[in-house]
């Protein structure tokens, strides 16, 4: 791999990394390491759901619908993003969590990127 240059495969890639192709995770020489921003490819079956809420989040994020119906829930209100294209964006301190109503495709992109933020896997 040139450490300038990633040809890849979004849903081939976003497999090996629960689903995110670039951030603070990847390694230093890769080119699809960042510490400014994370991108992810969601692929998600229906009925798939966030394992718990994210709070204290200390990121903005965009997540852009690629295809399916996807429902997004923040404290005071919930989003259902229905048509390709769809998008909603959040800030700073946005308690949030999702969950797809049909099969659905997300990109989502979050900034900065935070080293040590996860949500743990479901038990």
């Amino acid at each position: 791999m040139d450490d300038t240059l990633y040809v890849g495969h979004a849903g081939r890639d976003a497999a090996l990394d629960r689903g995110w192709l670039l951030g603070h995770f990847k390694d230093a020489g890769d080119p699809r390491h960042s510490e400014d921003v994370e991108i992810k490819w969601g692929v998600h079956p229906k009925g798939d759901e966030r394992a718990r809420w994210a709070t204290a989040e200390v990121r903005t994020a965009l997540l852009v619908l690629i295809s399916g119906r996807f429902r997004l829930d923040f404290p005071d209100r919930s989003v259902v993003l229905a048509e390709q294209g769809d998008y909603v964006v959040w800030g700073k301190g946005v308690d949030h969590s999702w969950q797809a109503e049909e099969e659905s495709v997300v990109l989502t992109v979050r900034w900065p990127s935070v080293p040590g933020y996860r949500v743990p896997d479901p038990e």
